[in-house]
């Protein structure tokens, strides 16, 4: 609930984050639906988990950290599924 007492431009800020992270959330929820109705190769599948990093940082700059620790596991997790691929965390 935003601060009664805050000012026009914070809650503007407010406004637009809310707006992006909402942009950034579709992005990756229909990504991950497209990756796992086996829409694309595993290479196709690879580009578009990083076109979806390229945007999120675009939307948020400087949380790399914040998409590695959020989003590219569930990722991982998809393009495993669909792929059949067995991930070992320690090679990346």
């Amino acid at each position: 609930m935003p601060d009664k007492d805050a000012s026009p431009e914070r809650l503007q800020a407010l406004r637009e984050e809310n707006r992006n992270l909402r942009f950034l959330r579709f992005l990756v929820d229909l990504a991950l639906m497209e990756i796992r109705a086996g829409s694309f190769t595993l290479e196709e599948a690879e580009k578009v988990v990083e076109n979806v990093r390229s945007q999120a940082l675009q939307l948020f700059p400087g949380k790399e950290t914040a998409f590695e620790w959020i989003y590219r596991p569930r990722f991982r997790r998809a393009i495993a599924e669909t792929f059949n691929i067995i991930w070992h965390p320690a090679r990346n």
